[in-house]
C-alpha cells in the first residue's frame, strides 16, 4: 500500500506544469496565432502580385492548322488545303501607372498592419495564459480555504455537541455552529464550479485538462510597478502592436483613397509585339507574313459612368472610419493601461494590508478561542473570530494573484511584454507540495 501511495505522489509530481509548459502547449495549439500568421502570409502574397505588375508582361500564342480554301463560283472553282501556322509574341511594360504604384503601396502597409497583428496575436497569447493560469490558482486556494473553514467548523460543532450534552451551551449556539457549516459547504459547491470553468478556460487555450499546477511561492516580494503613468501612456503609443498596425491601416486606407483618384490620370504603356502566319489571307498573297511591332501606348479615362468617383468616394469614407477607429481604440487602450497600472499597484498595498489582518484576525481568533473556554466569550464571538481568519486568507490570496494578473496585463497594454516577463513571473512558483494519505 505504500509503495502504491509513493508511486501515485511521484507520477502526481512529474505530470506537474509550470507556467512555461503551459504556455508552450498554447503556442502549439492556438489557432489564433495561426491565423494571424496566415493573413501575413496571404497579404504577402498579394504584395508581391502588386509588385509583379511593374514588372514585363510577356505572352506568347502558338496556332497550327489545317486548312481548306475555295475560290471561285459554282461552275468553276480552284481548292486547295493547306497547313498553316500562326505565331504571336507580346511584350508589355508600364511606364506610367499611378494605381498600380499606389496598389502597391497599400499591399505594403497592409502588410505591416498584418505583421503588427501577429505580434499582437503573440503578446496576448503570453496575457492569456497567465490570466487563466492563475485564474486556476486563485480557484483552487480559494475551494481549498473554504474546505479548511468547514473542516474547522466541523470541528468547532463536535465540540460544541459535546458541551451541549453536558448542557453547558445553548441549543440556539448548536444552532447556529450548523448554520455556520451549511453556509460553508454551500459555498464550497459554487467554488467547485468556479475551479471547473477555470480548468476549463486554460483546457481552451492548451487543449489539455492541467492537473497539477506549480504554485506562487510564500516568499516573493511584490514591488509596484515604477515610473510615470503619463509616460508608460506615451510609450504605447508607439510601442503597442495594436497602434502601430492602425497606424499602417491608415496608411493603407490613404493609399487606396489615392489609388482610386489615380483611375483618371494617363497610362503609358511600351509594347513590343511580333506576328508570324502563314494561314488564311496571308497565306494566299505569300508564302509567309511577318510584323513586328514597337509601339508606346496611351490610354486616357474619359467616362466610366462615374463608378471611379464613386470608388474614390467609397476609398475615403474607408479611411475616415479607419482614423475614427484609431480614436477609439487609442481611447480604450489609455483606460486598459491606466486601470492596469493603478489596480497592480493597489494589489501591493492591499497584499502587504491583508497580510496584517491576516496576523491580527489569527491573533483575535486564538484569543477568543481562549476566552470561550473560561465562559468570557460566546460561540458567536468565536466563529465571527474563525470567519474573519479565513477572509483574511482569502483576501491575500487573491491580492497575490490580482498582482500577479494586473502587472501582465499592463506590460501588454503597453505592448512591452515579452517571454521573459512569462520567464519572470515562472520563477515566483514551485512544484505543488506533496500530499499523503494514510
Amino acid at each position: 500500500m505504500a509503495v502504491s501511495l509513493m508511486l501515485l505522489v511521484s507520477l502526481n509530481l512529474a505530470c506537474a506544469e509550470d507556467l512555461l509548459t503551459v504556455y508552450q502547449q498554447a503556442v502549439n495549439g492556438d489557432p489564433r496565432l495561426k491565423a494571424a500568421s496566415l493573413k501575413v502570409d496571404i497579404v504577402t502574397a498579394q504584395k508581391e502580385q502588386s509588385f509583379g505588375e511593374f514588372l514585363p508582361q510577356v505572352s506568347a500564342t502558338g496556332n497550327w492548322s489545317h486548312n481548306d480554301q475555295t475560290v471561285g463560283n459554282s461552275t468553276r472553282s480552284v481548292n486547295t488545303t493547306y497547313p498553316g501556322k500562326r505565331y504571336y509574341i507580346s511584350v508589355n511594360q508600364s511606364l506610367i501607372d499611378f494605381t498600380k504604384f499606389w496598389n502597391w503601396r497599400r499591399a505594403r502597409e497592409t502588410e505591416n498592419a498584418y505583421l503588427e497583428e501577429q505580434v499582437e496575436a503573440e503578446n496576448a497569447l503570453i496575457d492569456d495564459v497567465v490570466e487563466r493560469y492563475f485564474d486556476v490558482l486563485q480557484a483552487e486556494d480559494q475551494l481549498n480555504l473554504l474546505r479548511g473553514e468547514a473542516e474547522a467548523l466541523e470541528k468547532q460543532l463536535e465540540q460544541i455537541k459535546r458541551q451541549f450534552e453536558k448542557q453547558l451551551v445553548k441549543i440556539t449556539d448548536l444552532y447556529e455552529v450548523e448554520a455556520r457549516v451549511d453556509q460553508v459547504k454551500a459555498s464550497e459547491i459554487e467554488a467547485e464550479t468556479v475551479l471547473v470553468k477555470a480548468k476549463e478556460n486554460l483546457k481552451e487555450l492548451t487543449n489539455a485538462t492541467p492537473e497539477s499546477l506549480y504554485r506562487l511561492r510564500e516568499d516573493i516580494d511584490y514591488q509596484p510597478l515604477e515610473g510615470n503613468l503619463e509616460d508608460w501612456i506615451g510609450m504605447a503609443r508607439s510601442e503597442n502592436p495594436l497602434l502601430r498596425a492602425q497606424v499602417n491601416t491608415i496608411e493603407a486606407a490613404s493609399d487606396d483613397v489615392a489609388m482610386q483618384r489615380s483611375r483618371h490620370l494617363p497610362v503609358v504603356d511600351l509594347q513590343f509585339n511580333y506576328y508570324n502566319t502563314d494561314t488564311g489571307y496571308q497565306s494566299s498573297r505569300t508564302p509567309q507574313t511577318e510584323v513586328q511591332v514597337a509601339a508606346i501606348n496611351v490610354t486616357v479615362p474619359i467616362f466610366s459612368g462615374g463608378v471611379i468617383s464613386e470608388k474614390a468616394n467609397e476609398a475615403q469614407h474607408r479611411l475616415e472610419l479607419a482614423k475614427n477607429e484609431n480614436d477609439s481604440k487609442t481611447r480604450a487602450l489609455i483606460k486598459e493601461i491606466s486601470d492596469a497600472f493603478l489596480s497592480s499597484n493597489s494589489s501591493v498595498r492591499r497584499i502587504a494590508a491583508s497580510a496584517k489582518a491576516l496576523a491580527s484576525a489569527k491573533k483575535s481568533r486564538e484569543a477568543k478561542e481562549k476566552g470561550f473556554k473560561f465562559g468570557l466569550e460566546t460561540v458567536n464571538d468565536v466563529l465571527d473570530a474563525q470567519q474573519a481568519e479565513f477572509r483574511a486568507k482569502r483576501d491575500l490570496s487573491q491580492g497575490r494573484y490580482s498582482y500577479v494578473k494586473n502587472r501582465m496585463r499592463f506590460l501588454h497594454a503597453v505592448g512591452v511584454i515579452s517571454t521573459e516577463n512569462l520567464q519572470e513571473i515562472n520563477d515566483w512558483l514551485q512544484k505543488p507540495a506533496q500530499t499523503s494519505t494514510n
